[in-house]
C-alpha cells in the first residue's frame, strides 16, 4: 500500500459492511449472570455495592421528544454492552433520530439506617441519558465519556418501617447523535471505514448502587509535591463534619495540619459534572471540603519499572473509602546537554509508547472482562513499551487503577468532536505536505475549517475538557493531557492550553498531537508515517515527541472484522512485519534519543476493523511481533 491509497482509504465509508463475528477469549467465555462484577472505580472504594450489570429490557422508538415510558420493550440487552456490540444481544444501531429506552426492576434494597442515601452510579452513557425512578424524573447527564451520580432516595418506596424499598423501577432514555453533530465522539461514525470504527451508543460502563450515610464523602483529590517530599490530600463532603485522613502501614508520614474547613485554591479541581442536574436543573457543589498535607521522608518512588502504590483510608463520620496514590513527578527539563526532555521524578525518561483505541471486536467500547484490560496493558509492556496513549477515548475507571498498579504511564487525549470534519484540509495535506499545511492558525477565521463553527460546540469541548481533568487528575500513571488531534474540531489550542494548566500545572500539556501547533504546549508533537522519522528543530525549545509512527499492516485470515485492509505499509507475512518493526525501532527511534527525541507512540495496541495495523489481532488472540526474538532470525525466515 503506497502513501496515496493509504490516505485515500483514511475515512473511506465502508457502512454496508457486514462484520465478521469475532470475539475474544473473554467475550467466548462471558457469564452473562457475572459481568464486570469487579468494584468499577478502584480510586474511591467503599465496602459495599450493589451492581447492576446484567440483563435489562430495552426498546429503540422513533419520537425523540416524547417523554412517555414505553409500555412493552423488544427485548432484552446485556448492561454495560452498548446495543451495537455483539456481547449486548442486541445487535442494533441506535440512529440520531430515534431513542433508546432502558428498563429494569432493582432488586430489594434494604437500608442500614433511617437516614441512609442510595446514590446510583453510571460509569458512562453515550451520548444523553435521562433517568426515571418509578416513573419519576430524577436527573440528565450530556456527554457520553464522564461518570455521573445520582442521589435516588426521594424517590424510593419504602415500606412501613421505612427500610426496604421493593419493585424499584429504573427506566434510563438515551439518545446518541454520533457523528451527526459537533458533539465529542472520538472515533465513532455512522458509516464506518478506514480509521473510523463502529458507532456505539448507551450505557457502556458498570451500573451500580451504593448506601451512604447521611453525610458521606463525595470527592478526593491527590497531589503529591513537585519535589517529591510531601503529598496533599483534598476532601470533599456533602455536608460538614468530623474528618480524618489517614496512610495505614506509613507511621513516618505525619499529617502538617488536621482536617479543617477550607476555600481550597484547588476548589475548582472538585468535579460539578459527577453529580449532574436535578429535577430544576440546579448543580450541586461539594458544600464541605478538607485538606491534608503529609511529609513523606525518603519517598518510595513511583515508576513503570517499580509501581509502588501507598494507601489512604479516608472516615467522614460514619462513612468510610480507600484510595491510594503514588509519588511521582513529571516534567520537561532539560538534560545535561541543554535538550528538553520529558523527566520522571526528575530524571530524564524516554516514552517508549504505544496508541491505544480502547475498541474491542465483541464489546466495542466495553472490554468483556477485568482479566481483558490487565491483558492489554500486560502484553504492551512484554513488548517493552512504557506508556500507552489513550486515543480520544475515555476509558473505564479500572483501566487507569492497572495502568497504576502495573506500571504503564498514560498520554490521556482529550475526546474529539466537531461538525463533519473538512478531511482534505486537516487529514490529507498535512499527511503528505505538513511543512505546508500543517501550520494553519485555529483562531475564528478558521473555525469553520476545523469544523467548529457552532459556538454551544466549543463551549461544550472546554467543559469536557476541563471535567475530564478534573475526573482523572488523581490518577497516578498520567503523565500528559493531549488536548487536540490531527485538527479534529481543534480551536483556540493556546487558549485551552492555558485553561488545561490553570486546572493542573503538575503535568505536561501535549497541544496539538500531529500537525496545527501553536507553539504554547509543553511539546513539539509530530505524526509521521510516510517521512523518514527524524528530530525537527523547534523553535519555541520544547521537548519533541513522534506521537504517531509506524502503522505497519498485516492481516490475519480468521482474526479480522472484514477482509479489507487499511494501514500505512502492508506487509504479507508475520515475518516480513517483524523485520519492518525491529528495523524501525532499532534503526531509527533508538538513535535518535541521543538527538533530542524524548518520546515515540507506535501505531497500535491492536487491529480495530479493517485498520490491521496492530501489534495484536482485533480478537487479542495472536500478538504479531515477539519481544524476545532477534530480528536478524525474522531475516533469515524472511529470507527463505
Amino acid at each position: 500500500m503506497d502513501l496515496i491509497d493509504a490516505i485515500k482509504a483514511i475515512d473511506k465509508p465502508h457502512e454496508d459492511d457486514v462484520l465478521n463475528r469475532l470475539y475474544t477469549v473473554w467475550g467466548e467465555n462471558l457469564d452473562k449472570d457475572n459481568v464486570l462484577p469487579e468494584y468499577p472505580r478502584p480510586r474511591f472504594v467503599r465496602d459495599g455495592f450493589m451492581n447492576l450489570n446484567g440483563i435489562w429490557e430495552y426498546k429503540i422508538v422513533q419520537d425523540i421528544s416524547a417523554n412517555v415510558l414505553p409500555a412493552d420493550t423488544d427485548g432484552e440487552i446485556l448492561v454495560p454492552f452498548s446495543p451495537e456490540s455483539f456481547l449486548s444481544g442486541v445487535e442494533k444501531r441506535l440512529l440520531p433520530d430515534q431513542v433508546l429506552w432502558y428498563k429494569k426492576v432493582l432488586p430489594t434494597l434494604k437500608r442500614k439506617h433511617e437516614s441512609s442515601r442510595f446514590l446510583l452510579h453510571f460509569g458512562a452513557v453515550d451520548q444523553f441519558a435521562e433517568v426515571y425512578i418509578n416513573s419519576s424524573f430524577v436527573g440528565s447527564h450530556g456527554g457520553g465519556y464522564l461518570p455521573f451520580t445520582l442521589d435516588i432516595t426521594d424517590h424510593l418506596k419504602f415500606t412501613d418501617n421505612d427500610s426496604t424499598a421493593l419493585n424499584t423501577l429504573i427506566h434510563v432514555k438515551v439518545r446518541d447523535t454520533s457523528d451527526s453533530s459537533y458533539h465529542s465522539r472520538g472515533k465513532q461514525t455512522l458509516r464506518r471505514g478506514g480509521m473510523y470504527y463502529t458507532a456505539q451508543s448507551g450505557i457502556w460502563q458498570t451500573v451500580w448502587i451504593e448506601e451512604v450515610p447521611e453525610t458521606y464523602i463525595r470527592e478526593l483529590i491527590v497531589t503529591p509535591s513537585q519535589d517529591l517530599k510531601s503529598v496533599t490530600i483534598e476532601v470533599s463532603t456533602n455536608k460538614p463534619c468530623d474528618i480524618d485522613v489517614r496512610i495505614p502501614g506509613h507511621e513516618a508520614i505525619k499529617p502538617k495540619k488536621s482536617g479543617e474547613s477550607f476555600n481550597s485554591e484547588r476548589e475548582d479541581l472538585f468535579s460539578s459534572d459527577t453529580y449532574p442536574s436535578n429535577e430544576a436543573g440546579v448543580k450541586e457543589f461539594a458544600p464541605a471540603g478538607y485538606s491534608f498535607s503529609f511529609e513523606i521522608e525518603d519517598a518510595h518512588l513511583w515508576s513503570p519499572e517499580d509501581p509502588y502504590l501507598y494507601p489512604i483510608l479516608i472516615e467522614a463520620g460514619d462513612d468510610s473509602v480507600q484510595s491510594y496514590f503514588a509519588m511521582r513527578s513529571f516534567t520537561i527539563e532539560e538534560d545535561n546537554t541543554g535538550t528538553k526532555r520529558f523527566f520522571l521524578n526528575h530524571k530524564p525518561y524516554f516514552l517508549m509508547g504505544v496508541l491505544d483505541q480502547g475498541y474491542w471486536p465483541d464489546g466495542l467500547y466495553t472490554a468483556p472482562s477485568d482479566e481483558a484490560l490487565i491483558f492489554d496493558i500486560t502484553e504492551m509492556k512484554r513488548l517493552h513499551f512504557n506508556m500507552m496513549r489513550k486515543h480520544v477515548k475515555i476509558e473505564a475507571a479500572r483501566w487507569y487503577y492497572h495502568c497504576d498498579r502495573l506500571g504503564m504511564i498514560v498520554w490521556q487525549d482529550m475526546v474529539s468532536g466537531g461538525s463533519s470534519y473538512a478531511k482534505p484540509m486537516v487529514s490529507y495535506l498535512p499527511t503528505l505536505f505538513p511543512k505546508v499545511f500543517g501550520r494553519m492558525s485555529d483562531g475564528p477565521a478558521y473555525y469553520k475549517t476545523f469544523s467548529r463553527h457552532s459556538a454551544e460546540g466549543r463551549g461544550e469541548w472546554l467543559n469536557e475538557m476541563q471535567n475530564t481533568i478534573r475526573y482523572l487528575y488523581s490518577v497516578p500513571s498520567i503523565a500528559t493531557w493531549v488536548l487536540f488531534n490531527e485538527g479534529w474540531g481543534q480551536f483556540n489550542a493556546a487558549g485551552a492550553t492555558v485553561m488545561a494548566k490553570e486546572l493542573d500545572n503538575t503535568r505536561p500539556i501535549d497541544q496539538a498531537s500531529g500537525w496545527f501547533d501553536e507553539g504554547s504546549g509543553d511539546f513539539r508533537s509530530v505524526h509521521n508515517y510516510f517521512r523518514p522519522l527524524a528530530v525537527e528543530k523547534d523553535p519555541k525549545n520544547r521537548a519533541f515527541v513522534i506521537s504517531e509512527y509506524g502503522g505497519f499492516t498485516c492481516h490475519i485470515d480468521g482474526h479480522s472484522s472484514v477482509d479489507r485492509v487499511f494501514g500505512y505499509k502492508k506487509y504479507d507475512n508475520l515475518e516480513a512485519l517483524g523485520v519492518a518493526y525491529y528495523n524501525v525501532i532499532n534503526a531509527n527511534i533508538i538513535p535518535l534519543i541521543s538527538k533530542g527525541l524524548s518520546g515515540a507512540v507506535y501505531t497500535q495496541v491492536s487491529d480495530v476493523e479493517e485498520e490491521v495495523n496492530g501489534l495484536m489481532t482485533y480478537d487479542r488472540k495472536i500478538t504479531k511481533v515477539n519481544p524476545d526474538l532477534d530480528p536478524n532470525v525474522y531475516a533469515r525466515l524472511h529470507r527463505n
